[in-house]
């Protein structure tokens, strides 16, 4: 997608590490070898092709140089939290990539998400897809989405309650200016991935009641991060969301729950 140009109050303006250590960058390629190696380890395990899962670098708080360090590794897909930094990142970083927005969206940012992003990932609401549907139809495009479903019913994260998602999914469906491509979800921070397995599965089980009800495919299932995202693979993910393990952890001081929780 051709992104245009912006222009910019100084208070609009974010900071970014300015440069990437030689050293920084060589970590970059190791991780992506470990987590590349990793998923096809994982899709090996549940027989499944590599070319069916994609790797999602989430670039939330990383330097346009970090971006474009992981350009030339061959990684052309990102994932930004914030619309006000995508906003301030992209035109910085290399024209080819692509984004994809993955944090929740406000409906007062639809407007920029539409015109920079390929995909929103981050659809929780009727009244959000249907703002994301008017703001596409003013741009004359049509807006790739997935619908985010809290599995959990975690109080702390975003998300549909999968029984409110099957109520809204026909209206949804009927916007002419959006597109459902799958359902995305965040699993509960463990220590032992193993527990969310059955978080990942059950998000499996409802695209496939998606499917049913609308009579077509849901192509695609966006979960697991950094800690869990080998046990996603393995229940079906087909992208993974994966910041700390390729970009190394950020500063303690630096995080804040919504970081932690796409990651």
């Amino acid at each position: 997608m051709v992104v245009g140009a912006f222009f910019f109050r100084p208070a609009v303006f974010l900071v970014f590490r300015v440069t990437l250590r030689q050293s920084a960058a060589v970590d970059l390629a190791a991780n992506l070898n470990a987590v590349q190696k990793q998923i096809e380890a994982a899709c090996a395990r549940a027989n499944r092709d590599t070319a069916a899962v994609s790797l999602l670098p989430v670039s939330k708080s990383q330097s346009p140089d970090a971006v474009r360090v992981a350009a030339k590794l061959g990684l052309n897909l990102f994932g930004e939290n914030k619309v006000q930094e995508a906003k301030a990142k992209i035109p910085l970083c290399p024209g080819h990539l692509r984004w994809h927005m993955i944090g929740h969206l406000q409906t007062n940012k639809c407007r920029d998400a539409v015109h920079l992003f390929e995909m929103i990932q981050s659809v929780d609401s009727l009244a959000l897809a249907e703002e994301i549907d008017r703001r596409a139809r003013q741009a004359a495009k049509t807006m790739p989405i997935l619908l985010e479903v809290n599995v959990a019913g975690e109080a702390s994260k975003f998300g549909y309650p999968p029984d409110r998602l099957l109520r809204e999914l026909e209206q949804i469906n009927a916007l002419k200016r959006i597109e459902i491509q799958g359902l995305m979800t965040i699993a509960p921070w463990t220590p032992e991935p193993e527990k969310v397995r059955p978080i990942f599965r059950q998000l499996r089980e409802l695209k496939e009641r998606g499917e049913q009800f609308l009579g077509a495919p849901l192509p695609h299932l966006s979960m697991g991060m950094s800690g869990d995202f080998v046990v996603a693979i393995e229940e079906g993910a087909t992208i993974v969301r994966i910041g700390a393990a390729l970009f190394g952890p950020r500063s303690q001081s630096k995080k804040t729950k919504a970081s932690d929780d796409t990651v």
